[in-house]
């Protein structure tokens, strides 16, 4: 009996925490648990990224080439502008969090209400930017032409500033047809055709000497290597097979299409945290406005979403420093 009550007591010392051990209630401390483990899993996609990157160093594309679209101005360069603003965008929603957190404390409700609405705004807006960029990114604006090994072959001027295949090529009158479900291989069917054929590119290719082909492998200053009037019309006519509009999980023609699988999974991902959370935060905003945390006598829901949210912008500078970046 003596032994007993000495084994419970110092059980007791040394646990100490109760129903609330560290200090944080139970559903604080899950919250925590989950965002220890998914940022295990941000981990392993970051880390996956850079190993996939460093296998091919010497022809991955580079991001200022690739992101350089600005809303309502077509044909401006402006490289990592709109991705720098929904950077600011969704750090700028963590800091009305912040403020909504600390109202909470102080039993604000209107304040509450206001600093939530304003992050819903953040979220909606970056959630919508990063829809406006997957667009960008899917259709293409310049297109390119692919070889036999399956590299990428950018048309430049002698500028060095990107030509579209549509500013190139000659139309020619011919007949092109698309496999359908029933003539198709195994009735699949067959990909959508590309606006222009290989040889109405050659054509124009050829007839328009300020035209030069810039290669996906770097050169000794990290930039694409632009190739000579001369080797540029031997690359087109030996070794191009054909046209890349845009990207997706097959094909890129910004260059390495693994490039573009790590684009769509990461970003993809991060985006559905960053729509749960807006979803969330949307609950949330109007239960402070019904009262619900007010007759409770606590704001502690809103914290819990505020770590989250919090999180999912950390996620984004390391996506944004090590995607777009370096």
């Amino acid at each position: 009996m003596e032994a007993t009550v000495t084994k419970t007591a110092t059980e007791g010392k040394t646990w100490g925490g109760g129903n609330e051990p560290l200090k944080a209630s139970y559903g604080k401390l899950m919250m925590w648990f989950f965002i220890l483990s998914d940022a295990i899993t941000f981990s392993g996609f970051l880390a996956a990224y850079g190993f996939s990157r460093f296998k091919f160093v010497d022809s991955w594309p580079i991001a200022d080439q690739v992101f350089n679209h600005f809303p309502f101005l077509h044909g401006v360069d402006a490289p990592m502008y709109y991705v720098a603003f929904m950077t600011f965008i969704l750090i700028f929603s963590s800091v009305t969090m912040v403020l909504a957190v600390d109202a909470g404390h102080h039993m604000k409700k209107g304040k509450v209400t206001f600093f939530m609405f304003l992050t819903i705004v953040g979220g909606l807006i970056f959630v919508g930017s990063q829809a406006w960029e997957w667009k960008n990114f899917i259709q293409g604006e310049f297109g390119a032409v692919t070889t036999k090994g399956g590299n990428i072959l950018q048309f430049v001027n002698q500028e060095g500033e990107r030509v579209a295949l549509s500013d190139i090529a000659v139309f020619q009158a011919s007949e092109r047809a698309q496999h359908t479900g029933n003539k198709g291989v195994w009735f699949t069917e067959e990909a959508a055709l590309p606006t222009y054929t290989i040889d109405e590119v050659k054509a124009g290719f050829v007839a328009n000497s300020s035209l030069l082909i810039r290669t996906q492998s770097l050169n000794e200053n990290g930039e694409k290597t632009i190739l000579t009037r001369e080797e540029s019309i031997q690359k087109l006519d030996k070794e191009a097979v054909g046209i890349v509009e845009g990207a997706n999980l097959k094909h890129n023609e910004y260059g390495v299409p693994l490039f573009a699988d790590f684009f769509f999974f990461i970003t993809g991902f991060h985006g559905f945290h960053v729509f749960s959370g807006v979803v969330i935060n949307i609950i949330i905003f109007f239960n402070v406005i019904l009262g619900t945390y007010e007759r409770r006598g606590s704001y502690e829901m809103v914290e819990k979403v505020g770590l989250y949210w919090h999180f999912v912008d950390l996620v984004w500078v390391f996506i944004f420093t090590f995607f777009y970046l370096v």
